[in-house]
C-alpha cells in the first residue's frame, strides 16, 4: 500500500544553523563565493535567514570546522584559498617513468603544495565483497592489501586501500612495507601487467568510523568513495582500489571525447 505524502514529509528537519551552513557551503563549492572572498556580514546573514546572532555564529563555526572558511576576531570571515580541490583521475593512470614521483603526488605538487603519502599497512586480507567480485576472487579468498593515506599541506586528503591478487604479487616488492618508487602501476608494468583499462565507480556515503578518524572529518558530511578496478591484457583485473575523500573538499573531473 502506498502511503500518501504530507507537507511535513518535505520539511527540512535540520536545525537552522545547519541549513544556513548548507546554503553557504553550496555557494562556496559552486564558486559564487570565490576563494579569498568575504562571506556576507553577520547582519546580512541574520536578515537573509531571519536568524539570531548566535545561530549565525554556529553556522559559521561549522564552515570553519570543515576547513572551508577562515576567520579571526574583528575580521571578516573569508573563503579559504583551497576551498575545494579538483582531482583528475585520468592523470594518475599511467605508470611513472624511471626515477619519477608517483603520478598522484606529482600532479598535486604542480600546484606548489606539499604532498606526501603514508603507508599504514601491508598485509593479506579478505577484501570487501565488491572488491572481491572485481578481482574475481572466491568467497573468503584473501588478497594483498596496501593501505595508505595521502596528505596535502599536512591535511589528510584520501584514505586508500589497494588490493592485488596474490598470484601476481607473491614474492615481489609489493609485499614489503615500504613505498614503491613510481608507485605500484610502475612495478606491475615491469612484472608484465601493464594497465590497459581503468573503471571507476563513484558513490557518496556516510563515513565509517575508520574514515571519519583518518580524514579528521568535522561532522557527518558525506565522503566520496571511488572503487577503481584496473585491468591488464586480456581483461585481467590486477588491482582494485577503494579511495575515500571528504566530499565537501574535493570534486572529481572526468573528460570524455564523443565517438
Amino acid at each position: 500500500m502506498t502511503v500518501p505524502r504530507t507537507e511535513d514529509d518535505a520539511y527540512d528537519r535540520r536545525s537552522l544553523h545547519e541549513r544556513i551552513a548548507a546554503d553557504l557551503r553550496d555557494e562556496i563549492m559552486s564558486g559564487d563565493l570565490a576563494p579569498g572572498a568575504n562571506l556576507p556580514s553577520t547582519a546580512q546573514l541574520k536578515a537573509r535567514f531571519d536568524a539570531s546572532n548566535a545561530t549565525v555564529q554556529k553556522a559559521l563555526q561549522l564552515l570553519k570546522d570543515e576547513r572551508l572558511v577562515v576567520g579571526r576576531a574583528g575580521a571578516a570571515v573569508t573563503v579559504r584559498e583551497h576551498r575545494q580541490r579538483t582531482m583528475r583521475p585520468a592523470s594518475f593512470m599511467s605508470p611513472a617513468g624511471s626515477g619519477e614521483q608517483y603520478p598522484w603526488l606529482a600532479e598535486a605538487a604542480k600546484h606548489g603544495e606539499r604532498v606526501r603519502s603514508e603507508l599504514l599497512e601491508v598485509a593479506e586480507a579478505v577484501p570487501p565483497s565488491d572488491v572481491a567480485d572485481a578481482l574475481k576472487l572466491a568467497e573468503r579468498d584473501t588478497a594483498l592489501l596496501r593501505r595508505q593515506i595521502l596528505w596535502i599541506d599536512d591535511e589528510p586528503v584520501e584514505l586508500v586501500k589497494s588490493f592485488y591478487p596474490l598470484a601476481i604479487t607473491r614474492d615481489t616488492a609489493m609485499t614489503e612495507r615500504r613505498r614503491i618508487k613510481g608507485g605500484t602501476p610502475t612495478l606491475l608494468a615491469e612484472l608484465g601487467y601493464p594497465p590497459r583499462l581503468s573503471v571507476d565507480r563513484v558513490s557518496a556515503r556516510v563515513p565509517t568510523q575508520e574514515q571519519y578518524e583518518a580524514l579528521r572529518l568535522p561532522s557527518n558530511l558525506p565522503v566520496l568513495r571511488t572503487l577503481r578496478v584496473v585491468y591488464s591484457d586480456h581483461e585481467r583485473p590486477i588491482e582494485a582500489t577503494v579511495m575515500v575523500k571528504a566530499g565537501h573538499l574535493y570534486e572529481l573531473q572526468y573528460e570524455f571525447t564523443p565517438e
